[in-house]
């Protein structure tokens, strides 16, 4: 029995259930806790996603309007954030890619000096592939075609490859937990994985960690807005919530607390909490190392009306452009044609308003005014380009008035262009017959992000990080935070199985429930441990996903 079963409505309240969420979820249930998670978004089943990206109130996340989907919008001053929401978080929306980081990641001196981060995260990225379902895309589309004749005409074909993805691309049935897990229909090619897999094949976190979570007694609490999060006198933490998009109110009580809202929503609660005095001891530090991956959105839309980039999985090839800069090309399916309104004229870096050297294109290329903004077959005739980099800068994200706001922030300034994307695009605009596009909000310096990361970098101190290399958050005992929010530098390549291998770690070293602590004291020297397996496994040991830490 647990020891705060008599104290506290649940031993872990975690908060979101995106990559490190869900993770945090299943390993504590499996070590014997009580755990709840509290999400914000709603639960889907796969016929409930939209099946278009029309359908607003189940694609966009905006309850003040109702809508209650799978796709957060914020603008801040120097980014625009495409963040997930709904039980599964992120996973729910993404584009299912999985790549391992390059080097250079676990070599960073924010956080290198620490540890060797590689070494020790190897057997949690094995385990977090197997987890997720890794593959590789199986089939080539005409975007690869496209791509790989602009990486030959770059000089960069030997850098083409097909992308590892958290898909099930058949025969039907549990192919990864031995039948612990739900049953799994094969890959249609549809192209809809980013408005939601209606088909079932995607490897969302509902069919893995949070399946098997539930499956052990964790307790899910959808549509609950996490408020307040404070102290109690007698020990443990009180978690004010209340329903999202309604006036219902709730609190929860627990010995400890898991903040896994992603890099945005956490960094959005804690500097709330921090400022209203809830929690008052966190770092000065937090906000800094926001990374927003060194992304650019941009593409390339072709004049022929019989083109279809629209079937295959959401990213199905990759190319290295130089030493920096990764691209991808992306698609929606068939009639998901909404973000087509962000969609404008490509501009290079430029003197005077980026703004108007735009306006100047537009009336200059007016010809193209379809291609540009008409949103009628986006989805086939366009090529979306996602461009990351590995590079050294950051955003800082502070709270003034209320808001959130960023500046520059440590390291390089955030690129608001990046020009070798730029070549690619305009060389797969020739590839395709078409023009290049780039993002509205660009032309406002304001680059869109699918990853936004980091704000609570890991340290030895609060004068060096926000939280402990166990994840602990330094001046409040009892309180972890497991998300995006804690990966240090920016990877170059979509982070979704770095976050989840992270979470993998650090819940690998928290105890079993009824056994001491092995982790040194918060604030204590670092201190290099073994995994503790968990008491209560979910897996068969001869399960595909059943490896152990």
């Amino acid at each position: 029995m647990s020891p705060y079963a008599m104290a506290y409505d649940y031993d872990v309240l975690v908060v979101g259930s995106g990559f490190g969420g869900s993770v945090t979820a299943l390993r504590l249930t499996e070590k014997g806790y009580r755990v709840a998670v509290l999400e914000a978004g709603r639960r889907f089943a796969d016929d409930q996603f939209p099946r278009t990206s029309w359908r607003l109130r189940r694609y966009l996340y905006a309850p003040a309007l109702r809508c209650f989907g799978i796709l957060r919008l914020t603008l801040l001053d120097n980014v625009l954030i495409m963040s997930g929401a709904g039980v599964g978080g992120g996973s729910l929306g993404y584009a299912n890619t999985l790549y391992e980081p390059p080097a250079r990641f676990f070599d960073d001196p924010r956080w290198a000096g620490i540890t060797d981060w590689q070494a020790e995260l190897t057997t949690a990225y094995d385990q977090a592939k197997r987890m997720l379902g890794v593959a590789a895309n199986p089939v080539g589309t005409p975007s690869d075609l496209a791509l790989h004749a602009v990486a030959r005409r770059l000089g960069v074909e030997s850098t083409f490859r097909r992308t590892p993805v958290g898909v099930h691309f058949g025969p039907p049935g549990d192919p990864y937990f031995g039948g612990a897990g739900p049953h799994r229909a094969a890959c249609t090619f549809c192209g809809s994985c980013m408005t939601g897999c209606r088909v079932g094949a995607k490897n969302t976190l509902v069919k893995n960690y949070l399946h098997l979570a539930e499956q052990a007694g964790a307790t899910i609490h959808p549509l609950t807005t996490v408020d307040d999060v404070r102290p109690r006198a007698a020990g443990g933490y009180e978690v004010r919530t209340h329903r999202t998009g309604g006036v219902r109110r709730r609190t929860y009580t627990a010995g400890q607390v898991v903040f896994a809202a992603g890099a945005l929503g956490t960094q959005r609660l804690l500097h709330r909490l921090r400022d209203q005095g809830s929690l008052p001891h966190i770092s000065p530090r937090l906000g800094e190392l926001s990374r927003t991956n060194s992304e650019s959105i941009l593409g390339a839309r072709t004049r022929r009306r019989d083109a279809d980039y629209s079937r295959g999985v959401a990213i199905t090839s990759s190319v290295h452009v130089d030493a920096d800069t990764h691209i991808e090309p992306v698609r929606y399916g068939r009639g998901s044609n909404l973000l087509a309104l962000l969609a404008t004229v490509l501009v290079d870096d430029t003197p005077g308003a980026r703004w108007k050297a735009g306006l100047r294109e537009i009336v200059r290329d007016r010809r193209h005014l379809r291609l540009l903004a008409w949103p009628r077959h986006w989805s086939e005739q366009t090529i979306v380009l996602l461009a990351m980099q590995s590079l050294d800068n950051s955003i800082t994200v502070s709270r003034r008035r209320g808001r959130l706001r960023t500046s520059q922030g440590v390291g390089a300034p955030n690129p608001d262009w990046v020009p070798a994307a730029h070549r690619v695009a305009r060389s797969l605009a020739d590839e395709v017959d078409g023009v290049p596009l780039g993002a509205v909000t660009e032309l406002i310096g304001r680059p869109v992000t699918g990853h936004f990361l980091g704000g609570y970098a890991i340290g030895t101190t609060p004068d060096t990080g926000v939280i402990d290399p166990y994840h602990r958050l330094f001046g409040h005992p009892g309180l972890h935070v497991v998300d995006g929010s804690a990966v240090a530098a920016n990877l170059g390549v979509n982070p979704s199985l770095t976050i989840t291998a992270m979470a993998e770690r650090a819940l690998s070293l928290w105890p079993n429930i009824d056994t001491p602590d092995p982790r040194p004291p918060l604030g204590a020297a670092y201190e290099r441990l073994s995994p503790i397996a968990p008491h209560h496994p979910t897996v068969p040991a001869t399960a595909a996903g059943a490896l152990r830490l």
